[in-house]
């Protein structure tokens, strides 16, 4: 049985709500950057350089104020964006390490297929994180083309704080091209922008989903020569320039090939800033904390959307969304069926068009983190912060020049913030709201019993296990990445 029921209805005939021309499914290219802050775009307020690529999307596109990532870390997120579930649900959590065993289950349906099944060229262009055995890879998910790292660049000897990680490989297809040195790391957003325009160019006769998960700007940094020194932002300043570059040639290169009207391009972030990484970090303000917290700094993403002639221009979405949102949003937008298996997102795309009255259509949104930890729910504009440990530099400054400092670990209490008027989650209102903390502990309740939450040690009905190696993958894929035998990581600060 195939993952997709093909539809019986030729692409070519079908008469969308949206004034899709019938002659050709729409292009949709996702930009998907690592550890960018909310404020880290032109249009919420970056400091320290311009963004008038970005910039340009958001006059002639729409830009997103509360679009949220489905988990604060790098491979949760990614599951998440890509089969429009909960990432616990699929049993992804944190970020992979370099030869995990396991890795998204190819049962899953990605995105990649979604379009595959509309007889799209598909590609992806940039950091994978959702396993680096072959069985995982983006080529065995629906991609016909693949060009990047299979993960963080910090999980590699040249980072401070990992030096016990084996060497960053670069890959084309199934292929392990070699070692990336830190020339290939300075060149690796020049690289995937020139990928990107060559596939759009050689793909502007058929419809295609292009994928450029960014790397940067995780730590480390590192930014080509042309941009170096470029703004007042020092090297993170700098780096998000190139990505602002890096987005212009993606959009001349749609323009060019005269595909405007004909290709909606996202540009958002997986997770929030690591603020322990300090001026090597992006910035949430005025949100609270950054990535690995479901504090807002986590998990509100910056996130813009361009379509001319279906999404209007110069707008403004306050309403929320989420990653999750995209696969049924895209499936529905070229006529291709879900899913099999459960999924949890929502077609938003009266929100993403702008339609009169367009409401978000969840009932509330998940967020977990750590190991299946339940952490918050949102609803209506209120946010319930379950009692849990966090980490946090608790008003303190981050590091200098890529050496992060210390996180302190804190506890949270049963919180509650409405969100409309208090972006920053400072003043708990659970004690004067009684009612709308039993109403949002009864969503809290229903994640419970779906997915689960070990901190209230309660197992959900609705997970699913991630892809699996057997003994002789691991052991293959274990001799590759230690050859002369395995050494353990030092920890993570």
């Amino acid at each position: 049985m195939t993952k997709i029921a093909i539809s019986a209805i030729l692409a070519a005939f079908l008469c969308l709500s949206v004034g899709i021309g019938a002659e050709r499914l729409p292009n949709v290219v996702i930009i998907f950057t690592d550890d960018q802050g909310f404020a880290d775009i032109g249009s919420n307020c970056a400091k320290g350089y311009k963004t008038p690529h970005l910039d340009r999307m958001a006059a002639e596109g729409r830009l997103f104020t509360q679009w949220y990532s489905a988990q604060a870390v790098c491979s949760a997120s990614r599951a998440g964006l890509l089969t429009g579930c909960y990432p616990n649900r699929l049993g992804m959590h944190g970020a992979l390490s370099p030869g995990s065993r396991h890795g998204i289950h190819p049962d899953e349906t990605t995105l990649a297929e979604i379009f595959k099944s509309k007889d799209y060229a598909t590609a992806a262009f940039g950091k994978w994180h959702l396993g680096d055995h072959e069985k995982f890879l983006p080529l065995q998910h629906g991609f016909d083309e693949y060009f990047g790292i299979p993960y963080s660049g910090d999980m590699w000897p040249q980072h401070p704080t990992s030096k016990n990680f084996p060497p960053l490989p670069l890959f084309e297809g199934n292929r392990r091209l070699r070692t990336v040195d830190e020339r290939d790391q300075k060149m690796l957003t020049t690289w995937l922008t020139v990928k990107a325009v060559d596939f759009i160019n050689r793909n502007r006769e058929r419809p295609f989903f292009l994928y450029v998960p960014h790397p940067q700007p995780h730590v480390p940094l590192y930014v080509s020569d042309r941009f170096a020194g470029t703004t007042d932002r020092g090297l993170y300043g700098d780096v998000i320039a190139e990505i602002d570059w890096s987005v212009g040639e993606i959009l001349n290169a749609i323009t060019t090939n005269g595909l405007d009207e004909n290709t909606l391009v996202i540009f958002t972030s997986d997770n929030g800033p690591w603020l322990s990484y300090g001026t090597h970090a992006g910035s949430a303000e005025p949100l609270r904390e950054g990535k690995g917290t479901a504090w807002e700094g986590g998990v509100r993403e910056p996130c813009l959307m361009r379509w001319p002639g279906t999404i209007p221009p110069g707008t403004v979405c306050e309403a929320p969304g989420m990653h999750i949102d995209l696969l049924p949003t895209l499936a529905g937008v070229i006529g291709a069926d879900l899913p099999e298996k459960k999924i949890d997102g929502k077609d938003i795309l009266p929100l993403i068009t702008g339609a009169e009255g367009a409401k978000n259509p969840h009932d509330s949104y998940w967020f977990y983190y750590k190991q299946n930890e339940l952490h918050a729910v949102l609803k209506d504009g209120w946010k319930l912060i379950l009692p849990h440990s966090y980490r946090s530099l608790n008003g303190g400054k981050g590091g200098d020049g890529g050496i992060p400092v210390e996180y302190q670990n804190r506890k949270s209490g049963l919180e509650l913030y409405y969100l409309p008027d208090d972006v920053s989650e400072s003043n708990d209102l659970a004690a004067g709201n009684p009612e709308k903390v039993t109403e949002l502990l009864e969503q809290a309740e229903a994640a419970r019993v779906d997915l689960g939450d070990n901190l209230t040690k309660r197992k959900g009905a609705g997970t699913r296990e991630p892809g699996q190696l057997t003994e002789e993958e691991a052991a293959a894929l274990e001799k590759i990445h230690w050859p002369d035998g395995r050494k353990t990581p030092e920890k993570k600060k």
